[in-house]
Order: structure tokens, then sequence, then C-alpha cells
């Protein structure tokens, strides 16, 4: 018996699992009125234990990136989810800041093996036309994730406890192992895989700078010695900090300056819902583009540009008169941020070489969680002085500068043959 359209299926579980992946972090975020008053520590404390887990997300990103490229995507992202939901399930155990900080720190080791594994998984499932919707899918699984969070986890919370929250997601992710260990095989030799559609999968002929069918082989120097790698690590360090404070920080700055209570955050679910159509958007124009000629850089760069100009609108998310017109705007914000999000994670693809993926990958997402672990600094730091503004001021013109430090990528012309000599 064959599966017809087998590759969805696949992206369907990578989809799944960033929906686990985005619902087990942001509970903290969405809990941390309830949990910092039983457990007794300040916001201070808060942004330590989100470092701790930042922190081991960067090492982790580095790590897991080497072991998606040694073992491959099915064996790897069964061993991250795993784990993380493992630490998610010990989270509901903590009694200390200690303990918290300690499981929270563990999720992060296994959560960054995520975006190291799904990228690869894409570049092996997907021909170049294909590949930004699918990982505009998947990627979509982060902020619905997040859609969702508010409503499972505050509720869930309400009903029972805390507590009840980490255990319950911790077994889910466990449950979503079964069907991704039975489905993901090499598409080669997939016994369900219909061979027209094996056919498609193997094909590219987009004629675009795709890497699909490139061997090369980067080692770490090499990848560190490779421009395009800098300006992606750098893109995402400079961006991703505005997606990781409306994750960690804005449900807190709607709480303590807007006067929301725990329940009342289910409403953010609707920002969430934006950024999840965001990333879909976003992956389906650059694919447009790229289907009327462009080249994959140019598409997804031109795309991304139409993100930058809606940043601005973050000088107004503290001034606005209402909490409804603040959420409007955090919507829109991070709708553009992940568009933005899942054409640089495709532009990953499409300049380095397959064999290197999962490793490259990883350094440049670790660009990511240094970033955050910055803008954890700045945003614990302006709390000290009473205020969140200093932070939206800054959070307005960050996407200008990292798409100054990709524009180069419009100049220059990756090819297999490039690759190759590298």
């Amino acid at each position: 018996m064959k599966l017809s359209g087998l590759r969805w299926w696949i992206v369907a579980l990578l989809f799944g699992a960033s929906v686990l992946n985005y619902v087990d972090r942001n509970s903290l975020a969405l809990l941390a009125p309830t949990i910092q008053s039983q457990l007794g520590f300040d916001d201070q404390a808060y942004a330590r234990i989100q470092n701790a887990f930042l922190v081991a997300y960067t090492v982790a990103l580095l790590a897991s990136g080497f072991m998606v490229d040694r073992f491959g995507a099915r064996l790897s992202l069964a061993l991250f989810v795993g784990w993380w939901s493992l630490a998610s399930f010990l989270t509901g155990w903590a009694n200390s800041v200690f303990s918290l900080g300690l499981f929270w720190l563990m999720l992060g080791l296994g959560e960054a093996g995520n975006w190291t594994a799904a990228p690869k998984a894409a570049q092996e499932w997907f021909p170049a036309r294909e590949r930004g919707l699918a990982m505009g899918i998947y990627t979509a699984g982060t902020p619905l994730g997040m859609t969702l969070a508010p409503i499972f986890v505050v509720g869930l919370a309400g009903m029972f406890s805390w507590r009840a929250v980490f255990w319950t997601t911790g077994l889910l992710g466990l449950l979503w192992m079964i069907p991704w260990v039975w489905l993901y095989r090499p598409v080669k030799t997939h016994p369900l895989l219909a061979e027209k559609e094996r056919r498609w999968i193997l094909s590219d002929s987009t004629g675009s700078n795709s890497t699909n069918t490139v061997t090369a082989h980067w080692t770490w120097l090499q990848a560190l010695g490779r421009k395009e790698v800098w300006f992606l690590l750098l893109g995402r360090m400079i961006s991703d900090p505005v997606w990781f404070f409306y994750l960690i920080w804005y449900p807190k700055y709607l709480v303590s300056e807007r006067g929301l209570t725990q329940t009342q955050l289910k409403s953010t679910w609707v920002m969430f819902l934006a950024a999840s159509v965001g990333s879909l958007v976003g992956g389906w124009f650059a694919g447009r583009l790229i289907r009327r000629g462009f080249g994959p850089e140019r598409a997804r760069l031109f795309t991304m540009l139409g993100c930058v100009a809606v940043m601005p609108l973050s000088l107004l998310v503290t001034r606005v008169p209402t909490v409804g017109m603040s959420l409007a705007l955090a919507s829109v914000i991070v709708f553009a941020h992940l568009a933005w999000l899942a054409n640089i994670s495709a532009l990953v693809v499409d300049v380095v070489p397959a064999a290197s993926l999962g490793k490259v990958f990883g350094l440049v997402a670790a660009g990511s969680s240094a970033g955050a672990i910055a803008m954890n600094g700045l945003v614990a730091n302006f709390l000290k002085q009473g205020s969140y503004n200093q932070w939206f001021v800054i959070a307005a013109f960050l996407h200008i500068g990292a798409w100054l430090c990709l524009s180069p990528l419009l100049r220059r012309k990756i090819t297999p043959a490039v690759l190759q000599r590298a």
C-alpha cells in the first residue's frame, strides 16, 4: 500500500513537533506569575532561568547539527523530542528556583534539535520550488503552538495546577515519536512512497541554485570561513530577539503594565495565530516569486524587505491606549517576523551543501539564541528602571540592520560548482 502525498505527511509531523516545541517552552512565560509566587523568585531570577534555557539551547544547536548530519533526521529528531518531553515532565516536579532552572536547561538541550533536524528533513523530502512552503508550514507550528498555549496551558492550570501542564505536554511529546519513527524513511527506498512522488521529490526542475544534490561537505573551519554563513548568523542574531521578546516577556508586560490577569492572557492566542499565518504567507510568497523566475536568494530577500517595513510599528505598542490596540500591533509585528523567519531559514538550505546542512543550520541558529540572551539581559535591566519602552524603540529597527547584513546575498551567486570547491 502506498500513501498518497507522503511528503506532506512528513511535513505534518514536523509541524506537530514544532507545535509541541513551543507549547512546552511558552508554558513558563504564561505561568510565570503563579510559579514566581509559589516558588518565590523575582524578575531577575526569571531572566536567569530563561537564560539557562537559552545557553543550553545555543550549545545544543551546535551539537545537534552534528548529530543530524551524522545520524540523519529520523533518529536525531526522535531523540530530541524524547529528551525535551522528559525535561518538560520533570519541570512539573520543580520545587525551587534551582530545580526549575535545571529542568529548563534540560529542555533547552532537547528543543534546539528540532530546528536542525527539520530543515534536513525538508531538504530530503522537498524540491527547491516547494521547500520554502514546507519550511513555512513547519515553522507555522511555532506560532500555532503559542496560539494554543494560552488556551491550553492557562486552561489546564486553572482546572488542575501549573504542574499538570508540564506533565501533560511531556506525555504528548512521547506519543508523537510513534508515527515519526514509523513513517520517516529514506526517500529512495521508502516502501510507502509512490514512484511518481519519489521522482518529483528527487527532481529539481527550478533551475535554481539549490544544493539538494550537492555532496560537498564543509568542516567547521570551512563553514566559519564562509561569508554567507556569517551573513545568515548575524541576520538571525539581530532579528530574532524581537520574536523571543514576544515569547518570553510580552505576557509579563501585559500583566504588569496593562493589568491583565493570568486567565486573561488567553487573549494572546490572537497574536500567535497571526504569526502562524505570517509563516505560511512568507513561504508561499517567496515560492510564487521563484516560479515567476526570481532566483531563490532574491525572492526570499525581496519578501523579507517587505517584513522590514512593518517593524517600526514597535514604537506604538506601549503608547496606544488599550490592550486590544497593543495586541493588534503586536500581532502585525509577529506576522511579519514569522514571514521573515520562514525565508531566512530557507536561505540556509539554499546556500549550504546538503551534507553540512545540520551543522551550519545549528551554527546560524546559535546566533539567534545569542541575540535572545542579550535581549533578556537588556529587558531585565530596563525593568530595573521601571519601563519596557526602551526595548520597544530598539526593536523597531533591528530588522533593517539584519536585512543589511543579508543583502550581500543579492550580489552573490551560489552554485553547486562553487560549493564543491569549498
